[in-house]
């Protein structure tokens, strides 16, 4: 089965540097890398996949996320999009793993991904070494040792490893649009997927590591994105998503909102002062 990897950049050089150097590493290499860029030009002087790459062009604020990924989707040749973050390393046998799972059953596929703490990653990639420093999401489930096991919650979804066939990403018309900036284009996409009668999996043999980068508990920085996309989201499927920051800034003072809420009642913006206190140290991992 032909495959296409897909990534959107915006800044992170080194974390795509090490991305690319995983994807020339995979023991089933992808038959393309297809890199959204979300600025104004691509970065230079980067190490080679092993691969042919596409550059497809995105700029735009707010971060374009939904657009850049159905643009790269367009511009894909293959058969199997296999989705990863820019802060991926990508694991031997990701490719290979959802290449097989895909060659056995139609499905959206999940990948595990170990959280690394900063300044694990060297200059050569030693995947022991970072098995040894990563630890997977405490809030999700483990995966299989063995083939595949059908995960029945399709928000399970998240953007940082995940495959599905291409013609079935573009036959329900891609990431909606409509959700610009940070959150709810891939819990919308879930739904819809799922709403479409495709399964979801939790897929073995596909383990990636997310690279250290400061974090912010709650995403004060995203705010005004959050509250947009999460009554975008309300309004398209009768229900909240989001739910965990949106509760964090309720328990702030921010909003007054409930998981039994129809609405959103904006009280105030987040300070500056507010918006520092929340970025986290590097020893924080999970948001």
């Amino acid at each position: 089965m032909r495959t296409s990897v897909l990534t959107l950049v915006r800044g992170r050089k080194t974390h795509l540097i090490n991305l690319l150097k995983s994807i020339a590493l995979q023991t089933t290499p992808p038959d393309e890398l297809v890199i959204a860029w979300m600025q104004e030009a691509p970065h230079d002087d980067l190490p080679d996949p092993g691969c042919p790459v596409c550059h497809v062009m995105v700029p735009g604020d707010p971060l374009p996320l939904a657009a850049a990924r159905n643009r790269a989707a367009e511009a894909a040749s293959a058969e199997l999009l296999v989705f990863l973050d820019v802060d991926c390393i990508a694991g031997p046998g990701v490719v290979g793993a959802y290449q097989k799972a895909a060659g056995e059953q139609e499905g959206l596929f999940l990948g595990e991904v170990f959280y690394l703490p900063a300044k694990a990653v060297g200059d050569t990639l030693d995947f022991a070494a970072l098995d040894q420093a990563g630890a997977p999401h405490p809030a999700k489930p483990p995966v299989p040792s063995i083939g595949v096991r059908e995960e029945p919650d399709a928000g399970e979804l998240w953007g940082l490893s995940f495959a599905l066939p291409r013609a079935r990403y573009l036959d329900i018309g891609g990431m909606d649009e409509a959700f610009v900036g940070y959150g709810g284009e891939e819990t919308d996409f879930a739904r819809r997927l799922a709403a479409a009668g495709l399964p979801f999996f939790w897929t073995s043999g596909a383990r990636c590591y997310h690279q250290h980068h400061p974090i912010s508990v709650p995403p004060l920085q995203h705010f005004d994105h959050i509250l947009r996309n999460a009554k975008l989201f309300y309004a398209r499927h009768g229900r909240w998503c989001m739910d965990y920051w949106l509760g964090q800034f309720n328990e702030r003072g921010l909003i007054r909102w409930s998981s039994q809420s129809t609405q959103i009642e904006r009280l105030r913006e987040p300070s500056a002062a507010e918006i520092v206190e929340a970025q986290q140290g590097d020893s924080r991992l999970f948001s």
